[in-house]
């Protein structure tokens, strides 16, 4: 597909529409370099769909569009809501996407009236989804991980990609392991610098956020971001989310106490761990700053987290 019309569609959600529904084989969708503001739903109905960008890099072939929770839809019907803001949301199994940019433009500055700033990049609600060699941008609540149901497993592999954000920019319930990629740290629209990494929904018995091999870091003040916190969605006290970092590059804004409370929810009755951290922003274990035993992070690899699902490339 192509904006230009040189392609079978004009437009990402166009070749989605075109996808017949309960598809048992992979639809690869091609999109050509360029910018499409649009949104895009991948139906719960349409699952083995791939979008691929087709240009030489990620950043020649951008879905972009700027809704918020607090902003008003155009059909009168109420707000768009956080997960309802998203630029591309995924509700199908076995989705893939390759090489390109999703973001979400939302300008905080400009809406700072508003009554819910948050603004979703990509949502994933769904199982088995494996993402590739993009980058995914926003400011609050770029990457919502998610799944179908509190009952419903939902795992993604992330890879050689840039996430950036400034405030709970990775969050949500799925089983999510981010490997080999770069979380970039924003300053806020008034230029300060403050913000949470992590805010993970985790239910009880399930793996949360796997973040390894990575670095985490941005041109903001040193000591100014938190790692995570608990998000005990809708007051929920029988979740236990679950951020466990390793193995990764801590830039210098990261906080000594990395990890804080949310919502009236101590961190500390949560799962926060870190393991074999390097860099500025790494620190020795302690009261604050729990780390994995050699024995638990043994147990915490990627091949834990997937289980029977042993994901491959796109």
């Amino acid at each position: 597909m192509a904006k230009d019309g040189s392609g079978r569609y004009k437009s990402v959600q166009k070749a989605v529409d075109a996808v017949p529904a309960g598809n048992t084989s992979r639809v690869v969708i091609r999109i050509a370099p360029g910018t499409y503001r649009e949104t895009v739903k991948v139906p719960a109905n349409k699952p083995h769909i791939t979008f691929e960008g087709t240009g030489r890099s990620r950043k020649d072939t951008v879905i972009v569009e700027g809704h918020a929770s607090g902003m008003a839809k155009p059909d009168g019907s109420g707000t768009y809501g956080t997960g309802g803001s998203a630029t591309v949301a995924v509700e199908a199994d076995d989705f893939r996407a390759r090489n390109l940019t999703i973001s979400n433009d939302f300008d905080e500055a400009k809406h700072q009236h508003l009554n819910g700033q948050q603004a979703v990049a990509l949502r994933t609600a769904a199982d088995r989804i494996r993402l590739d060699a993009l980058i995914i941008s926003g400011d609050q609540d770029t990457l919502l991980l998610d799944t179908a149901g509190k009952d419903r497993t939902g795992r993604v592999y992330l890879t050689n990609s840039y996430v950036i954000g400034n405030t709970d920019f990775v969050f949500g319930r799925a089983t999510a392991v981010i490997d080999k990629s770069v979380l970039t740290l924003k300053k806020r629209w008034n230029g300060t610098s403050a913000g949470y990494v992590t805010a993970p929904s985790t239910p009880a018995g399930r793996k949360g956020f796997l973040i390894t091999r990575t670095t985490i870091d941005g041109d903001v003040a040193a000591r100014s971001f938190f790692l995570g916190r608990p998000w005990h969605a809708g007051g929920d006290a029988s979740l236990d989310p679950q951020t466990t970092i390793r193995d990764s590059i801590l830039g210098a804004a990261v906080k000594a106490a990395p990890w804080t409370d949310m919502g009236g929810f101590s961190w500390k009755n949560d799962r926060f761990a870190e393991y074999g951290n390097e860099g500025p922003g790494a620190g020795a274990a302690g009261g604050d700053r729990p780390h994995l035993t050699d024995a638990q992070a043994a147990a915490q690899e990627t091949a834990d987290w997937f289980g029977d699902w042993k994901p491959t490339g796109v």
